[in-house]
């Protein structure tokens, strides 16, 4: 029998929820619309790796004539059966932990056999090399999980810097995982999810740290809204102030007094931008949503990687990302003009080789006049430095199989290297 639409949407929709960076995608957008390079700080990945996940959403997701990403009607009714999903989940603790048991008796075992098997003198040698690597990658782990945020960030943010009262939630980590991270220079990434509830209230919360470094925190609300230590102020721009202030305190941060000094020229709740020395903010407002992003100027150039976001929801704290600490500005100035980058962009298009349904497809033609030319600074390598990056997307004069129309294409603005191309599939206004 012959699939069908609804059959292809459902394979889509299932495949997503298997993939925890496509679980993300589908949070992240439920929240807000974001554009592809909010998408790539947010979660940490490649642009590559993030494109290859966006075409997998599929149906899922629609691109914006502004580029942002946002959740289609599939989208959004994925969404809302991945919370119900998880929402199951959460009351079977008991199965789980049954699982866990079945998982470490089975280890138990293996252990056992492993320890039986290092009396064959056969092995010996190789066990002794074994146990070596065993105390080398302890050692390791050790060092490693001394740089981890530990519960006490956790809760010091959660009560100082939000306002939430841990007191009065039942609060239990559900997840916990701490890595290396080889791009950006290197560095130590942990995430940390929490489950707060009391009789009134249900929240999760997500923590990631960089280093020690606070860089995420994201606001879950399950059922009502949190309850806080003190009364919120109803003022957007005070409520922005006094949570800029107390992560102040927290972090102890100095580019955090130049927000600070920045915000405090702000006294409407409305669009705008404020621009003071390297310090840029931009507020955008859009009914109960508003963001709020601080971030490194130079010359006309916006460095939003090497910034600081917060969003609100009703008023609420859900998002705050830091990436200032981290990132980097590179010495490069801009060598190639914004013209040039389209041309380089257009011959690059030309010798592309794409693989669509299996097989490699070349030859393809762009119209002349691009979709869309930005400046976006880009790290280059496994470097935190961010350097001048033209990223430019231009229609394609054909649509290929899969609604493959668009040609996107990353150029180093100081040297003219292209540092990625790829097909995207989007709507274009003729």
């Amino acid at each position: 029998m012959a699939s069908t639409p609804e059959d292809e949407i459902y394979s889509i929709m299932f495949s997503s929820f298997k993939h925890p960076i496509r679980r993300k995608i589908l949070r992240m957008l439920d929240s807000k619309p974001m554009t592809f390079m909010e998408l790539v700080e947010a979660l940490g990945i490649s642009t590559p790796n993030l494109t290859y996940h966006l075409e997998s959403l599929g149906e899922l997701i629609s691109k914006l004539d502004n580029g942002q990403y946002k959740l289609s009607t599939f989208g959004q009714a994925s969404v809302s059966a991945l919370k119900g999903v998880e929402d199951v989940h959460s009351v079977e603790p008991k199965r789980r932990w049954l699982a866990f048991k079945e998982r470490a008796i089975f280890g138990a075992m293996l252990i056992v056999i492993m320890l039986l098997a290092s009396f064959s003198a056969i092995q010996y040698n190789q066990n002794n090399q074994l146990l070596e690597s065993q105390q080398a990658l302890y050692a390791e782990n050790q060092q490693l999980m001394s740089w981890g945020m530990g519960t006490n960030k956790i809760a010091n943010f959660l009560h100082n810097v939000t306002n939430i009262d841990i007191r009065s939630y039942t609060v239990t980590l559900l997840s916990n995982n701490l890595q290396w991270r080889p791009y950006f220079g290197g560095f130590s990434e942990e995430e940390a999810m929490y489950s707060l509830k009391s009789s009134v209230s249900n929240l999760n919360v997500m923590f990631r740290f960089r280093n020690g470094h606070f860089s995420r925190y994201e606001l879950t609300l399950i059922e009502s809204s949190p309850i806080f230590t003190q009364n919120e102020p109803n003022n957007l721009i005070l409520n922005a102030h006094g949570i800029l202030s107390s992560y102040k305190e927290y972090s102890g941060d100095a580019y955090l007094t130049d927000m600070l000094n920045l915000l405090s020229k702000v006294n409407t709740t409305q669009d705008m931008t404020v621009t003071e020395g390297n310090m840029k903010l931009s507020i955008h407002i859009s009914g109960a949503s508003a963001e709020l992003l601080w971030m490194f100027t130079e010359n006309g150039i916006d460095y939003q990687t090497k910034g600081l976001q917060m969003t609100f929801q009703n008023n609420i704290l859900t998002t705050m990302t830091d990436g200032y600490f981290l990132f980097q500005k590179s010495n490069s100035a801009i060598s190639v003009t914004q013209e040039e980058a389209i041309e380089i962009a257009k011959t690059y298009v030309k010798t592309m080789t794409w693989v669509i349904e299996g097989q490699q497809v070349s030859g393809f033609k762009t119209t002349n006049t691009p979709l869309s030319v930005q400046l976006v600074p880009h790290t280059r390598g496994n470097s935190a430095e961010l350097y001048p990056y033209w990223y430019i997307e231009l229609s394609l004069e054909q649509i290929y199989a899969g609604g493959l129309n668009i040609a996107a294409v990353g150029i180093y603005a100081d040297t003219g290297q292209v540092a990625d191309g790829q097909l995207l599939r989007g709507s274009i206004e003729r």
